[in-house]
């Protein structure tokens, strides 16, 4: 037996196991299962906060960007609307003019600057030696017509070369095959994202007489994501360990970032994964995740960066690294389990603790009941514990002091008993002289009713033969009247012959007279009276008792009648111990059974019941039933008239017999009786009471059914009659 069973066994087998598990269920159980709720939760709440951190300094290094490119645009601003470039302008000074583009250029980062006309013609460069390039945008047509603008614009390597070699020569940058990114044919991104400001110029008249154009080129302006960088990820925003990072794309390549690659080295040239990509440059859309970069996992921050011309020609990224959140997460949840494990294991020794005071005093009474089981006095005696438990043990004790005294009572009595033993088996003696006259007295009973049955018999068939004489003569008598009036006068010389016909006819009705008055034995079998139905099954289970000496057979009775039939009481039993008999043979065996019941029938009256488990009717047995010399018994072993003089007297008195039945499952005979009935003579009042007694039973079967699925036959009585 392995330790699995036996400790499950254990558990059933003692309080002690049962109520340790109670208490300790929800704390080893319940308590883990929190746990790891409350640690799932707190790792997703905290990479939520971390998702919206980043987004948020994904806003700040937005807001970052504009706000440099609008400070581009504000020095242009101040160098055009300054009086001494203004005026070096009007009277066409280029040293002057030449050396205040040099400074402003210098100051502000410009990585060019030029004065150009409406039409985008150079006019002035900073550097003497250097020539404006010719280049037409968007931005360019808002500055002709006096407004300002400012906005990215990406270059080709020929408008940059036209420009500056050197600047063409800055650009190139060799695309590092980075994995999970978009797959491409190209190896170099020679193109520059630029930051273009535009500030129309105007002479005191408010004409538009030239155009600033700045551009601060981005690919590889590490100070420009540097100081996004120290802006959004500035001291004490993130925890020790952790480094922001920030990131200029052009298209789907780093061109500017100070995420390192190596030590010392920037991750220039490597490219952003296909699946970031397609959100943020394909769909337009913000992506916000943990994400691998380069060498390490950060969280991560993208959106489009939107040219001047409104098409997406890059992303900018904001991050910081995860891993020192990471740590710092899981030790902050390894510290909560530990102190939770604490917590749990100081609960479970509390709980155990505590229980003992409980069962303790429970095995103490388990023990006592054990020694009393075995004969053993023992008695649990003093108990610490002042609660329930500890009074239950207390009056434990007091209740086997009482039985103990009750016992010796006991042991007293029973002397005295065997001395009423003697008394009582004297009496039971003289009981059974009394029973062995009954028995005899119930043999001549049941003789009598096998010579009822008889009697019974040979009445309905005397009953059925006057019935058929009886129209004969009837005809014959008309057919005599007829006669004697159709021959008047001329009957004379036959009178005599016809007068002695006549007293012949008449004697013959008199003797049918007879005949019928013997069929009907309930004109003469005595006085009605109210009986108890109850009482009645009772005096009649003594009349069939000695059936039970020759066959082995149970007898249920289920006697709920409480209202009083009108009803001769001999005749009645009579019907019933026909009932009995039939029932007896049917179920007759080592199993048989027979269950008497009564009832009442709504407040018209009773219903008597005697069902068997014998072998049961179909259909076509019990349509004839009730027919005269038809038994279902043996051949010699019944006449087949009991249960048709059985529905003559109970359909006398207004009632009705019916039968339900299944082949194989039993047989159920069910009396109708009326507490107030009509005696019934004519044949049309039998069939008129019959059908209604018929239906009113059959909706009482509804309500109360038998104890078989069965079908109700009445058995062609309206043919017998």
């Amino acid at each position: 037996m392995d330790v699995a069973t036996r400790l499950i066994r254990a558990v059933r087998g003692t309080v002690r196991y049962k109520l340790l598990a109670l208490v300790l269920f929800p704390i080893l159980l319940l308590m883990p299962v929190v746990l790891a709720i409350a640690v799932y939760w707190g790792a997703t709440f905290s990479y939520d906060q971390l998702y919206l951190k980043v987004n948020t300094d994904l806003n700040v290094a937005d807001d970052v960007f504009i706000r440099m490119q609008q400070d581009y645009l504000n020095r242009l601003s101040t160098l055009a609307e300054s009086y001494s470039f203004r005026t070096a302008l009007e009277v066409k000074n280029k040293q002057s003019i030449q050396n205040q583009l040099k400074s402003v250029k210098k100051s502000a980062g410009f990585s060019y600057l030029h004065v150009i006309d409406q039409g985008g013609a150079p006019l002035y460069s900073e550097d003497i030696q250097g020539h404006a390039m010719l280049r037409s945008s968007s931005s360019l047509l808002k500055a002709a017509k006096g407004k300002p603008a400012v906005g990215v614009e990406i270059f080709s390597s020929e408008e940059l070369r036209r420009e500056s070699e050197t600047l063409a020569n800055t650009v190139e940058l060799t695309l590092i095959e980075t994995p999970r990114a978009r797959p491409t044919d190209r190896t170099i991104e020679d193109r520059a994202m630029m930051i273009r400001a535009l500030y129309p110029v105007k002479n005191s008249r408010g004409e538009l007489v030239a155009i600033l154009d700045g551009g601060v080129l981005l690919n590889e302006n590490f100070g420009f994501v540097d100081a996004i960088r120290d802006l959004v990820y500035g001291p004490g925003s993130l925890p020790e360990g952790s480094i922001g990072t920030v990131t200029v794309f052009l298209d789907d390549v780093r061109i500017s970032t100070n995420v390192p690659r190596k030590p010392g080295q920037r991750a220039l040239g490597t490219r952003v994964s296909d699946e970031v990509r397609t959100q943020v440059l394909d769909q337009g859309k913000t992506w916000i995740d943990r994400a691998f970069v380069v060498n390490d996992w950060y969280i991560s921050s993208y959106e489009p960066i939107i040219d001047i011309d409104g098409k997406r020609v890059g992303m900018l990224y904001a991050g910081f690294l995860e891993t020192p959140f990471r740590v710092a997460l899981w030790k902050a949840l390894a510290i909560f389990m530990l102190m939770f494990l604490l917590l749990m294991a100081i609960s479970s020794w509390l709980a155990i603790w505590g229980a003992k005071s409980i069962f303790k005093p429970i095995e103490a009474m388990s023990n006592v009941v054990q020694a009393t089981r075995k004969g053993v006095v023992r008695r649990i005696g003093i108990v610490a514990s002042r609660d329930e438990i500890g009074e239950l043990a207390r009056e434990f004790d007091s209740l086997l002091e009482l039985l103990h005294e009750r016992n010796q009572e006991i042991q007293a009595a029973a002397d005295q008993l065997d001395h009423k033993v003697h008394e009582r088996t004297a009496e039971l003696q003289q009981k059974n002289e009394d029973l062995q006259r009954t028995i005899g007295v119930l043999q001549e009973t049941r003789q009598r009713l096998v010579n009822a049955e008889k009697l019974a018999a040979l009445g309905e068939l005397t009953a059925g033969v006057a019935h058929e004489i009886n129209n004969p003569t009837a005809v014959m008598l008309g057919n005599l009247d007829v006669l004697i009036d159709e021959l008047g006068p001329a009957i004379e010389p036959v009178q005599e012959e016809i007068d002695l016909i006549v007293d012949q006819i008449y004697r013959i009705k008199e003797i049918i007279d007879n005949l019928l008055q013997y069929a009907r034995p309930d004109e003469y079998a005595g006085y009605m009276s109210d009986v108890d139905a109850n009482e009645l099954i009772h005096q009649t289970l003594k009349l069939i008792r000695h059936y039970q000496k020759k066959s082995s057979f149970e007898i249920r009775l289920e006697l709920h009648a409480d209202q009083h039939i009108h009803i001769n009481q001999q005749e009645l039993k009579q019907v019933i111990v026909n009932l009995l008999v039939n029932a007896i043979h049917a179920a007759g065996s080592s199993n048989g059974w027979i269950n008497i019941s009564t009832r009442n029938w709504d407040d018209k009256g009773v219903a008597i019941s005697v069902e068997d488990n014998g072998p049961g009717m179909g259909n076509e047995e019990m349509s004839k039933v009730f027919n005269p010399f038809y038994s279902t018994k043996g051949q010699g072993e019944g006449s087949g008239l009991g249960l048709s003089v059985s529905y003559s007297l109970i359909r006398h008195y207004g009632g009705n017999i019916t039968v339900q039945s299944t082949a194989g499952e039993g047989a159920c005979f069910t009396i109708w009786l009326l507490t107030k009935p009509e005696l019934v003579e004519d044949e049309e009042t039998i069939i008129e009471q019959l059908h209604a007694i018929e239906q009113d039973s059959e909706m009482s079967r509804r309500k109360s059914p038998s104890h078989h699925p069965t079908t109700t036959v009445h058995s062609q009585l309206n043919r017998n009659l």
